[in-house]
């Protein structure tokens, strides 16, 4: 490199979650179980959904979505973390660190635009379910998801195109078992307001906007919902938010700890923590949260099993 994208270092180490062998083991036999539960039953899901034709609906076409996109976020970085685990060597190279930040940012931003349109489809459901059909057709629902995919992707590489014009010296130990933008931005010994900048404006627009809209469409479910004369009625209308609701708040509860805190509570260990939540454990949860609660996607699921026991026979 040269000028201002002049670097003496040509790879970092990522730290991790221990430095104690035992617990290294440990935590690797742990977090690949998470990994491949995360993955096969993500899958299963975009299975049933695919299988089942009564399931060929906007809300599971967004969830087969998220499904896949909850694989993707979570393989960007576990399991560069378990191969490092597994070899005993932490260090990433530089350019692999500013793709591991590429995806990272591209598949969580993924992640928070889709729930934002999941709660739109919701709210058309609940507020305004004579025009449904009129209003969530095939040709909506994949112009959204394509506009979760580029938008994302746009500002993830924004950012990492703006991670090449630092300059990172001397030290090179991460704190993290993945390349974090913040923590990376913090490493660089050149000027980083341009960085920092692009983190509050860009990155505000694509985590703060879409929560934004979660909130609003919620608002305007609850007060419809108070609305319905027959307590069967709340219920069964708050039961198709449920899930839902219960991803959003496991997903942004995380992510706001990390991302949206004053800097004097942040340590290390608590953000280390708090970011094994939001890309390990909740695209873990998500299909079991939408399976357990959701009677559509359980009997797919038994259908599912059924066939290709059948298959197997």
């Amino acid at each position: 490199m040269e000028g201002g994208n002049q670097t003496s270092i040509s790879e970092f180490i990522l730290l991790g979650l221990s430095n104690q062998p035992e617990q290294e083991r440990l935590l690797f036999f742990l977090f690949l179980i998470m990994y491949l539960i995360t993955v096969l039953w993500n899958l299963l899901i975009i299975l049933a959904i695919r299988t089942d034709s009564h399931l060929h609906t906007p809300m599971y076409f967004f969830l087969t979505n998220l499904s896949l996109v909850d694989i993707c976020f979570t393989s960007s970085s576990v399991p560069k973390m378990l191969a490092n685990y597994l070899s005993g060597n932490k260090a990433i190279s530089y350019v692999g660190c500013l793709t591991q930040v590429f995806f990272f940012i591209g598949f969580g931003g993924i992640d928070s635009v889709i729930l934002a349109s999941m709660a739109y489809d919701r709210y058309v459901a609940i507020c305004a379910p004579l025009h449904y059909t009129m209003i969530m057709t095939q040709k909506v629902c994949a112009s959204l998801v394509a506009v979760c995919w580029i938008w994302a992707f746009i500002h993830s590489l924004i950012h990492a195109v703006s991670l090449t014009r630092l300059s990172f010296c001397g030290h090179n130990e991460i704190p993290h078992f993945f390349c974090d933008l913040i923590i990376v931005i913090r490493m660089a010994c050149s000027d980083t307001l341009l960085n920092d900048l692009l983190v509050y404006t860009v990155g505000g627009l694509t985590g703060v906007m879409p929560f934004i809209g979660i909130l609003i469409s919620y608002m305007c479910i609850f007060i419809t919902v108070l609305k319905i004369p027959s307590t069967h009625g709340k219920k069964k209308a708050f039961n198709t938010c449920g899930s839902h609701l219960a991803v959003v708040c496991l997903f942004y509860g995380t992510v706001i700890g990390v991302y949206f805190n004053p800097m004097s509570t942040h340590t290390a260990q608590k953000d280390t923590a708090s970011a094994v939540m939001y890309t390990i454990v909740s695209p873990m949860l998500n299909p079991f949260i939408y399976s357990l609660r959701n009677n559509d996607m359980k009997r797919a699921l038994r259908m599912l099993f059924s066939r290709k026991l059948c298959l197997s026979l």
